[in-house]
């Protein structure tokens, strides 16, 4: 399944020329580009993880796409996406986001149907990102995440699911 978000989406994945083609009229719009990663691409999940700070002032793509490939070195197997933020109306808005990187195994989204009282039906997209062993927790380290292992009898799934949705709030 490939995973549609942001513009360009439809589109096959960019090249760096490409890439810093978008990167250079952003710049000349005077756009700020932040570049942000993230293992759930669920269509609700605006927050994403960012790497590093926004960089604003930039005048040569080539710090935002030094910035783009460290991300894919350390994050090769999570969804990467450069946004462009405009401040001309008093307000960040995003103005362009685009995807730079994806899994090689993109893990797509499970429909679950739910029937309610008076015949309603409710669905709910489940991402399969989400469905990771019990032993397995995310830890927030500094700027990047790392994986540890625990033993299954001192942490459960449900407190994983806490604490990894404690650490992307607190980004």
């Amino acid at each position: 399944m490939r995973i549609t978000q942001g513009t360009f989406s439809y589109l096959p994945d960019f090249t760096d020329a490409e890439i810093t083609a978008q990167l250079q009229y952003a710049i000349d719009q005077g756009w700020a580009i932040a570049v942000e990663f993230t293992d759930d691409p669920h269509p609700r999940n605006n927050l994403w993880e960012m790497w590093g700070l926004p960089m604003f002032g930039l005048v040569d793509p080539a710090g935002a796409l030094r910035e783009i490939n460290e991300c894919r070195q350390v994050y090769p197997d999570r969804y990467i996406k450069v946004s462009a933020y405009d401040a001309r109306q008093g307000r960040q808005t995003i103005a362009l986001s685009f995807l730079v990187n994806r899994p090689a195994q993109e893990p797509g989204f499970r429909l679950d149907r739910q029937e309610a009282a008076d015949r309603r039906i409710r669905y709910t997209l489940h991402p399969y990102a989400l469905d990771r062993p019990a032993n397995r927790c995310l830890l927030a380290a500094s700027r990047r995440n790392a994986w540890v292992t625990r033993s299954p009898a001192t942490f459960s799934a449900k407190s994983a699911l806490t604490m990894e949705t404690r650490s992307r709030a607190s980004v």
